[in-house]
């Protein structure tokens, strides 16, 4: 017998919530499942999968009315336009990862930026501090010698 899951082990393998779960069995991403004799959902391995490709799609920013043309298409089997929308979106994830990749080089320039900044300034701080307390030692120290001359005065 296929191992079932219940809506509790789907959104544990997946991170989708509860109401999510429910909310695209409503609009019909994937077929209804099955229920169990206590009438608790009863999802099996092809609908864990489906919900998990679901979840990639989403992440990658494909709309939920392109996710369920796709999923139609894939119940009918017209698997060249379910080739054409996924080659169309693969295109669309590269493009996103190049964005990304820009973004993420301008931010580590940022941050290159802010880290020489803020040495600098540490350490123009520790040098600051280093000159007072030079300054500080020199006004407030006097030879021993002159302590004990005043002392014998």
């Amino acid at each position: 017998m296929e191992p079932t899951y219940g809506i509790s082990d789907i959104s544990a393998k997946t991170g989708l919530s509860y109401d999510t779960i429910r909310y695209y069995e409503k609009i019909g991403l994937l077929p209804r499942p099955r229920r169990r004799e206590n009438g608790q959902r009863a999802f099996d391995q092809l609908d864990l999968e489906r919900f998990i490709f679901i979840v990639h799609l989403k992440r990658t920013n494909m709309p939920l009315k392109e996710i369920q043309r796709y999923m139609d298409l894939i119940d009918v089997q017209d698997f060249d336009s379910c080739y054409a929308i996924l080659t169309e979106h693969k295109q669309n994830v590269i493009q996103q990862i190049q964005e990304s990749n820009e973004t993420l080089d301008v931010l580590n320039h940022k941050l290159d930026n802010f880290h020489l900044l803020t040495s600098a300034a540490i350490w123009g701080s520790v040098q600051n501090e280093a000159n007072e307390l030079n300054e500080s030692t020199m006004v407030n120290s006097r030879p021993r010698t002159d302590l004990r001359r005043e002392e014998g005065r």
